[in-house]
């Protein structure tokens, strides 16, 4: 079973940054594609970011576009969500996510094609 912790968040002011990290349990981080999501109070989990097994394709919500990266490190085991110009309406739990798939160069934004996920870790953007 393969296990995600989340950590990096915080409270920050608007237009600050943060770098969300995520690190898995496996040493064999590179057969998964893996993925940001965040879910605000009331709100449905929404995909924020998305990166192939082989790292050179990446997908971004319209809505971070410009402004988070996505990057992963498998010798580390470890994703990472850069977080910049953040605005109030980012503040939610993020999520990392691993999906199991054949395919190296393609990653989704869909809540279902992912198989493990981690516990979250709070991002609060206030002045």
């Amino acid at each position: 079973q393969l296990q995600l912790v989340e950590s990096g968040g915080g409270l920050v002011q608007p237009g600050g940054s943060l770098r969300l990290s995520c690190t898995a349990s496996e040493l064999s981080l590179n057969i998964y594609a893996m993925g940001w999501f965040r879910q605000a109070p009331g709100k449905e989990r929404e995909g924020v970011a998305c990166i192939s097994i082989s790292g050179d394709s990446t997908n971004y919500a319209d809505s971070v576009k410009g402004r988070f990266t996505i990057s992963r490190d498998n010798a580390k085991n470890t994703i990472y969500l850069q977080t910049n110009s953040l605005k109030p309406e980012d503040t939610a739990k993020y999520y990392c996510a691993a999906s199991i798939t054949t395919v190296h160069t393609m990653c989704r934004s869909i809540v279902n094609w992912y198989d493990y996920w981690g516990q979250g870790t709070q991002v609060t953007v206030s002045s």
